[in-house]
């Protein structure tokens, strides 16, 4: 796991996101923050295959992929690993979590650079949950 930045963001943050065109901006707007590095995934299997390949200081879920394909695999692993992340969704509250995962951030789609930079600066690296 990188160090924070000395900007408070984490150094590397892994965005799961089926829209090609929503990951783009959440990539440029992550950027934009100070971020070092970002890499995106638009599928369970792929982001599992990044999370393998280095371990991200933090994460952006979308709870719906394309298939009905969920993001709850990916959010065990990162849990496993004391990996921070949010859940992003399109539904806002009528989004159903796990029980697990019921406690965890999220935020609605369309989320504001001020809200997406906070989640961002709310990581604290490995959880302590």
């Amino acid at each position: 796991m990188q160090p924070a930045l000395s900007n408070g963001m984490p150094g590397d943050v892994l965005i799961v996101e089926d829209d090609p065109i929503i990951a783009i901006d959440f990539e440029d707007t992550i950027l934009g923050f100070g971020v070092k590095t970002v890499r995106t995934a638009g599928g369970v299997v792929r982001a599992l295959e990044l999370i393998a390949e280095k371990t991200p200081d933090f994460a952006l879920l979308d709870v719906g992929l394309l298939r009905g394909e969920k993001t709850f695999a990916i959010a065990e692993r990162l849990n496993a690993l004391e990996v921070a992340y949010v859940f992003i969704t399109g539904y806002g509250a009528d989004v159903r979590l796990r029980p697990e995962f019921a406690d965890k951030p999220r935020l609605t789609k369309p989320c504001s650079t001020e809200a997406l930079e906070a989640a961002l600066r709310g990581w604290r690296g490995k959880q302590t949950e």
